[in-house]
């Protein structure tokens, strides 16, 4: 199994990036794992106290689960991935039964910071876009998909996602193998990775 992470800020295009790189490779050989489905369990808490937290910090995700599932998946196993309700703030009672694949690509924003995980992926990527960019896909999915209004996310980019990620997502370029370019569809990039994939498999 070759493991692939791909990185990068919120609304980088690594859901592009992730979509280019399946439509290359055969139907039934790639599986896809979200870190957005791996958010802590926060059913404890109120709506209104859970629309406060901080989901843009690593200590947000549930990384040992995280890691057991791709252990599990790597020795042939099936998992229940988590699904996650961005409305509510929370994970819902369904799960989504995910296979082993040849290729599992794993995205995130915050994939590259924990350690144990990074060692996992035998390839790392970053999805790079220019700040501006990024936020205005975030204003344009939040607004859109997730229920919110303009100056709830713009407040919580200027408090939260900002600072986020120029402390926690940035830095993680370092461990990037590649770099990946997204102010437009960088296909030459993509088939770069397609070609790596192809080797390695």
């Amino acid at each position: 199994m070759l493991i692939i992470g791909i990185a990068g800020g919120t609304g980088c295009g690594k859901t592009t990036v992730v979509n280019h790189i399946m439509d290359e490779l055969p139907n039934g050989e790639v599986g896809l794992i979200s870190q957005d489905s791996y958010y802590n369990d926060l059913s404890y808490l109120s709506l209104d106290a859970r629309s406060e937290m901080n989901f843009d910090h690593p200590d947000a995700i549930d990384f040992k689960l995280l890691v057991k599932h791709l252990k599990d998946l790597k020795k042939g196993k099936s998992i229940g991935q988590p699904m996650y309700d961005f409305v509510a703030h929370n994970r819902t009672d369904k799960t989504l039964l995910t296979h082993p694949k040849k290729v599992m690509l794993v995205e995130g924003i915050l994939i590259l910071t924990h350690p144990e995980l990074r060692d996992m992926f035998d390839i790392k990527l970053f999805v790079d876009t220019d700040s501006d960019e990024r936020l205005i896909r975030r204003l344009k999915r939040d607004i859109s998909d997730r229920g919110r209004n303009l100056d709830d996310v713009l407040t919580r980019y200027q408090s939260t996602l900002k600072p986020m990620h120029d402390q926690f997502i940035a830095p993680t370029k370092v461990f990037a193998d590649m770099i990946v370019p997204n102010n437009k569809y960088n296909m030459v990039a993509i088939d770069i990775i397609r070609n790596i994939i192809t080797q390695k498999l």
